[in-house]
């Protein structure tokens, strides 16, 4: 068995491309505000991609390791994923098969960004160093970009529960990209295997626990798939029984992103807004209708929407 190198200041990473040995540099790179200010740090070299968020790498001194990647899981490539790990996700034998596709995705992903590159490997300070299994948990850096972070924001990874310093940035893409059905994400509906051009429209109707004591656990959600922004002022959505809300004038739903309609009380953000109501979703089924400022119909409009109880 390969000899592990304590990881203890600053390294020089071997380089091994096409049989030509290259020396990286002596200090490992800045990766930015991509990791935390007080992580600790190595340079290495990506061997091996073992699948969506675990590789092996080579350190200064020859010495492997491996390394999964802190904060994120990704579905199994060996084995069966149970899909009651990844909201939303059915457990039928769709379910399942979209995820053994996307764990196929993620590792594609993460070797496309890794394989044989140097990277800078950081050990959050909120975290262990070391998981059951004996592999270094760590963020994996390539080229300034932190490739944990990467997975989730497009949608090939959850985020673990677990404590780590940049959970809740981690956890701001993983509802992204729910929202946006990117990636992993499109299993919540493995049977629907569309695109979507323009706005897409999901309505989570049945809040967990009581819906009158949890009026928030009841949303819109409004995802715009497009590489553009789209703006949504004073465009409204309504529901079945007449219960209407407008969108404040300067609304936009972000590129690629989605904004969120709560049913409750909180303070509007650029992707949060509030009814400062009462549940109104039906939790056996809803139409929803999105008008424009203009009120022409947007999107889908007189059909009942993907309800979700998560």
């Amino acid at each position: 068995m390969a000899r592990r190198h304590a990881l203890a200041g600053f390294t020089v990473a071997l380089v091994l491309l096409a049989g030509c040995l290259s020396v990286a540099p002596s200090t490992p790179a800045d990766p930015g505000d991509s990791i935390p200010d007080d992580s600790e740090r190595v340079n290495a070299t990506v061997i091996r991609v073992v699948d969506g968020d675990t590789v092996d790498v080579r350190y200064a001194d020859d010495s492997t390791d491996t390394v999964r990647l802190v904060g994120i899981d990704t579905p199994e490539t060996r084995g069966s994923t149970n899909p009651a790990e990844f909201e939303g996700v059915p457990d039928t034998e769709a379910g399942r098969a979209c995820l053994s596709a996307a764990a196929d995705n993620a590792t594609d992903a993460l070797a496309d960004r890794a394989a044989d590159e140097p990277a800078v490997l950081a050990v959050d300070p909120d975290t262990d160093r070391r998981d059951r299994y004996d592999r270094l948990l760590a963020y994996v850096v390539v080229d300034g970009t932190n490739l944990n972070e990467r997975l989730v924001e497009r949608g090939h990874a959850r985020v673990y529960d677990s404590s780590f310093s940049l959970a809740e940035r981690f956890s701001d893409h993983e509802r992204a990209a729910q929202d946006a059905r990117r990636g992993l994400w499109r299993c919540t509906d493995p049977e629907d295997g569309s695109t979507t051009d323009g706005l897409s429209v999901r309505v989570v109707a049945d809040a967990p626990g009581d819906d009158r004591e949890n009026p928030n656990g009841e949303y819109v959600v409004l995802a715009n798939p497009s590489a553009d922004p789209l703006p949504i002022g004073n465009w409204t959505v309504t529901d079945e029984a007449g219960h209407s809300y407008i969108f404040p004038p300067n609304a936009t739903v972000p590129a690629n992103g989605s904004v969120r309609l709560y049913s409750g009380s909180g303070t509007d953000s650029a992707t949060e807004f509030y009814r400062d109501g009462t549940p109104i979703w039906n939790n056996d089924g809803d139409t929803v209708t999105v008008r424009a400022e203009n009120g022409t119909a947007v999107g889908p409009v007189g059909v009942r929407a993907p309800l979700s109880t998560t």
